[in-house]
């Protein structure tokens, strides 16, 4: 019996899911200590619980993901789009404006003193995207399969995500790997799962295993607090802070608007990158000038609780659509290249990375980030570095450096990556 749900379920099942998470997380602490982020928990329970139904044969569950209605995509569509009511998908908008809260809450100055830090990270993100499509490349061929499937299967889908993959797909569908849309989305959809569950506890061991302590937090703390992200609690602190946080918001939502006509400059421009660097770039312009003017009224508590909000969100609807069933369905070979690929990415993280960031404790924080984006998607990095934090104490560099090299820098840098192993591979 097929039972067909609009996507507005989604977003009211959104809470029920973040409940789950939460409560689960509570009464299986090593999930914390793991650093897992309660949205992933509560998101791949849900979808995990739909693929246990579809599989029984007693119905067949699945959930429409995008949406016309004017109200909801007006933000994140340009009018010269939104007159035409183009379908979006339901957690777009809260994909955007989580991302302009990361542009507005990235101080130029601490990005200025991130240096050495920044270099590192954006030219290991880079080299790491070489080594996914070498080796994927490399274990097609040896599987007797398209290279360019190596490609897909690699910094493509693991380092570029949902977005890259869908950007790129006609240019690899027109070099003759046909379905690459198809093959993508289920590629990055192992990537987004697997980018969750492993950029924690991989911090984590290196942390324990390494001493890589923070030094602003009593040791004794540091290891036992368990401290479990609370979607209510942060809804609650903006309540209380009443018209600050509503004129906050109205901020991001000025910012997500304005953001859509740069994401729409961009495309026309030729430059794939994802729907959100509008929005990201004109949220740290936004910053920089605030900054620059000495201004005071941007403030980071608030911002950091609406983006608080905003990722859990995002993340529970991402995750509760997800049809785990396609994972399934992905060929051996796909799923044999997306495997070594993964251990691959954590060995050279492990190996190189961290020994190069310091082996400190914010170089533990920026591998759990560099593991999420590299593997998965930012906003997986951002809820890996979110669990990290809440147990041991605040890590400022990584939290102000990761997210614009997930979110924008290494799309700079990917993107030629990706098109140089096309074209050698056309």
């Amino acid at each position: 019996m097929p039972l067909s749900f609009s996507p507005w379920c989604l977003l009211l099942l959104a809470v029920p899911v973040l409940l789950v998470g939460e409560a689960v997380v509570r009464r299986a602490p090593w999930l914390s200590r793991f650093n897992i982020p309660v949205p992933v928990v509560g998101g791949l329970l849900f979808s995990a619980l739909l693929l246990a139904v579809n599989l029984s044969g007693w119905a067949t569950v699945t959930f429409a993901t995008k949406v016309t209605a004017g109200w909801w995509t007006w933000l994140v569509t340009p009018e010269t789009e939104w007159v035409a009511r183009p379908a979006k998908n339901l957690n777009l908008p809260l994909l955007v404006a989580f991302f302009t809260c990361i542009g507005l809450g990235a101080p130029v100055r601490v990005l200025r003193t991130g240096g050495r830090a920044l270099v590192i990270l954006l030219a290991a993100a880079t080299a790491l995207a070489v080594l996914q499509n070498t080796v994927g490349v490399g274990l097609a061929l040896a599987l007797g399969v398209p290279p360019l499937l190596g490609v897909v299967c690699g910094a493509l889908t693991l380092m570029g995500g949902h977005g890259t993959a869908l950007g790129f797909a006609p240019r690899f569908e027109q070099a003759g790997l046909a379905a690459a849309a198809t093959i993508g989305a289920s590629a990055a959809t192992f990537g987004l799962v697997a980018g969750g569950l492993l950029a924690g506890p991989l911090a984590e061991w290196l942390l324990r295993g390494r001493g890589g302590k923070n030094p602003a937090v009593e040791p004794s703390r540091a290891e036992t607090t368990v401290a479990i992200p609370s979607f209510f609690g942060d809804a609650q602190a903006l309540a209380a802070l009443g018209r600050v946080a509503v004129g906050h918001a109205l901020l991001i939502a000025g910012c997500v608007k304005v953001g859509a006509w740069v994401s729409f400059g961009l495309d026309r421009a030729g430059a794939s990158l994802p729907a959100y660097m509008g929005a990201l770039l004109v949220g740290f312009s936004v910053r920089a000038v605030h900054d620059a003017m000495g201004g005071t009224w941007l403030r980071a508590e608030v911002i950091t609780r609406l983006a608080a909000v905003l990722l859990p969100l995002f993340l529970a609807v991402t995750l509760s659509a997800l049809n785990l069933a396609d994972l399934a369905t992905v060929a051996g070979p796909m799923l044999v290249i997306l495997v070594v690929n993964t251990l691959v990415s954590l060995a050279f993280v492990a190996l190189v990375v961290w020994p190069l960031l310091g082996r400190d404790y914010e170089a533990g924080v920026m591998v759990a980030g560099l593991v999420g984006f590299g593997i998965g998607s930012t906003a997986t990095a951002v809820a890996a570095m979110d669990a990290i934090t809440r147990r041991r104490g605040p890590a400022p560099k990584a939290t102000a450096l990761v997210p614009p090299t997930g979110g924008f820098l290494i799309d700079l840098t990917n993107a030629p990556v990706i098109s140089t192993f096309l074209n050698l591979l056309r």
